[in-house]
């Protein structure tokens, strides 16, 4: 009874957060909601309208966010952004009801579990994604450690696979967390055979329909090498320190308490044995599978987007807070333990949590650009060109000027790049099936088994190129950014 408000509490801290940042979404954001509108309006699963497209990362995200849009038609129009701000309560809150079955499962103080959920949403990266599937991977990582410490193998088969299906590259964390908890090993062909159950007629539309199982982002990311100079995943987190160093310093220090949270229980693990202790597999399985997950990051050759850290450092700051949560309740039965030790770390959680508070405050209220951004355009300025070019078009196509997700959702014509463009996405393939090692070219043969790599490339009748500085002639735009300053957009005949 006393913990049911913390789901309520979430869900309100995701609504804020909502009203913060709803009118300065990034344009990778807007690549979703583009999604979404497409399916809910025309039935595809595309980009752009009439063009299937495979460049979805998250495709539970992308069939929430369009199944919330569809609801928003009962009024008439389509409405994906007010749809993101319920995907965005409902994840905020789902994150909650995990929070409260992990606080009665280790009999925790209440503000512990509230501390989980607010040093998760007010993360600067992840509000700074907000319109990606940010706030859903938390929220669904955590009821999967939920259901593992409950040892319930079904249900821990169903949001394995949710897991999967909101992002694939989270496969790392479900499988350290499976071969992590007693219980679930112990019944694994169940709860194996409830996620495949799951997640494979998904899969297998994706493989047949769409022409790839993994979205076609792995291999147009990993083909932006140099896009970020000498900065990979692994070194990303100093590249955004040097212009913006205490949001990462707040942002971060959570993770790095966690992995002296992991580095002092594995060493307590071995040096001493409590037969009674509650059994912390699970809770460990998450945060191991959070630095898993930083370390097969850096191997991928991705660039240091700042949407991919936030799995890690939301999944390893969740795993300290829960881990000196259980030390802090466990220091009440155990006259061996004090409390002042986990009573200081969580204050200095809180202090953490209330620094990013303020960082995200500190921005402005609401947002005029995000914390960390590096768009041309400011969204704004993105949404007045697109309906603009879709007015100037009278259904010509153009190739995008590099960042497609805000033309698209406004323009609702045909701008073409890598991420609307299979055309593109076939080219990379066909290089990289040339280029790469036996095992490389064996995944991308079975990946694109379906998919006609020989396709030709499509026509486009215009581009649309950015550069610095005020508009000065026609089909020209005027924008501006926070991180480029004035610049503008031509439209310019292909040939």
């Amino acid at each position: 009874m006393r913990f049911r408000w913390l789901p309520w509490a979430a869900a309100l801290l995701g609504l804020l957060s909502f009203f913060l940042v709803r009118g300065s979404l990034t344009d990778d954001g807007y690549i979703t909601l583009a999604y979404a509108k497409n399916l809910a309006v025309h039935g595809e699963w595309a980009l752009v309208p009439g063009t299937t497209a495979n460049s979805a990362t998250s495709p539970l995200d992308v069939l929430l966010l369009g199944f919330l849009t569809l609801l928003t038609r009962i009024g008439g129009a389509a409405h994906p952004v007010l749809a993101l701000g319920a995907l965005t309560v409902l994840s905020a809150g789902a994150l909650g009801w995990a929070w409260q079955r992990l606080v009665r499962a280790f009999t925790l103080p209440a503000w512990v579990g509230l501390l989980g959920v607010l040093i998760v949403v007010v993360n600067p990266f992840l509000l700074s994604a907000t319109g990606l599937e940010v706030l859903l991977v938390p929220a669904i990582l955590l009821w999967l450690t939920a259901f593992a410490v409950e040892g319930r193998p079904v249900l821990f088969g169903v949001f394995a696979a949710l897991t999967v299906l909101t992002r694939l590259d989270l496969i790392v964390v479900v499988l350290i967390i499976t071969f992590s908890t007693g219980a679930i090993r112990r019944h694994f062909w169940r709860a194996f055979g409830t996620g495949v159950l799951v997640a494979a007629p998904w899969f297998l539309f994706s493989w047949f329909a769409l022409g790839s199982f993994i979205p076609d982002t792995l291999v147009i990311k990993q083909d932006q090498e140099g896009l970020f100079g000498a900065w990979g995943y692994f070194s990303g987190p100093v590249m955004y320190f040097l212009y913006q160093p205490v949001t990462v310093l707040f942002t971060f220090a959570g993770a790095v308490a966690g992995v002296a949270v992991l580095m002092a229980w594995a060493g307590v693990r071995f040096a001493r044995r409590w037969d009674d202790f509650p059994a912390l597999a699970p809770v460990v399985g998450l945060g191991l599978g959070g630095v898993a997950y930083y370390i097969v990051y850096s191997t991928l050759g991705v660039g240091p987007y700042h949407w991919y850290y936030v799995t890690p450092t939301a999944t390893i700051a969740s795993f300290a807070v829960l881990m000196v949560g259980i030390w802090l309740a466990e220091s009440g039965r155990r006259p061996g333990l004090r409390r002042a030790a986990p009573l200081t770390a969580l204050g200095l959680a809180w202090v953490t949590a209330l620094g990013m508070v303020s960082i995200d405050l500190a921005q402005g209220v609401p947002w005029p650009s995000p914390v960390i951004f590096g768009n041309w355009a400011s969204s704004t300025d993105y949404a007045r060109v697109g309906r603009e070019l879709g007015q100037r078009l009278h259904g010509a196509s153009v190739a995008g000027p590099g960042e497609i997700g805000t033309l698209a959702y406004y323009c609702d014509c045909q701008v073409l790049d890598v991420f609307s463009d299979r055309s593109q996405v076939a080219s990379i393939v066909r290089k990289r099936i040339a280029e790469d090692g036996a095992v490389s070219r064996l995944g991308l043969r079975i990946n694109y088994h379906w998919f006609d790599r020989n396709q030709p490339p499509r026509q486009v009748d215009y581009k649309l190129l950015y550069d610095k500085g005020p508009a000065t002639g026609p089909d020209s735009w005027t924008v501006y950014s926070a991180a480029k300053g004035i610049g503008h957009f031509t439209l310019v005949p292909a040939r």
